[in-house]
């Protein structure tokens, strides 16, 4: 009778153990994937924000030089072809502020965002120096603060 006790004991024992560790397998692997997840959704989200920051810079390079042609008098075709950049860059840092959008779970992020594609919209549309200066140092400030507090969400 105590071979049977210990056999069924044996038994119970070795299901209880298998049990558990399979419980603690499926843990740690749910803990895996969750932590690969975050981990790529942190790196689309850097790759979004480090996309749109640059897509900024380029479109507010494009409308300040497009303003200093335009000063200078030069060609309508040249005028022509300056404006035609200015709308493919302004297309490209759309592109990646609807991609900021749909990645960032902070609003207040992605209001930043709009509020320094709307300025740079407006860099261009200035009649003298001192205003094209001061459009210039607001945008960089506000490319600037969003990636401050952009770098600030990626944890």
């Amino acid at each position: 009778m105590e071979a049977v006790a210990a056999s069924v004991i044996a038994v119970v024992g070795t299901l209880l153990g298998a049990g558990v560790t399979h419980r603690f397998q499926l843990r740690a692997v749910a803990r895996g994937e969750r932590f690969l997840r975050d981990e790529k959704l942190r790196q689309e989200r850097m790759d979004a924000y480090c996309g749109y920051a640059g897509a900024l810079v380029n479109y507010r390079r494009a409308l300040v030089h497009r303003w200093f042609r335009e000063q200078e008098g030069a060609p309508a075709e040249e005028l022509a072809e300056k404006q035609l950049q200015g709308y493919a860059l302004r297309s490209v840092a759309q592109e990646a502020l609807f991609r900021v959008q749909m990645l960032s779970p902070d609003e207040e992020l992605v209001a930043q965002a709009w509020q320094a594609f709307r300025e740079i919209e407006q860099i261009h549309k200035t009649a003298d120096r001192t205003v094209l200066n001061e459009r210039r140092d607001s945008t960089q400030a506000l490319i600037t603060r969003f990636v401050t507090d952009a770098k600030g969400t990626l944890g």
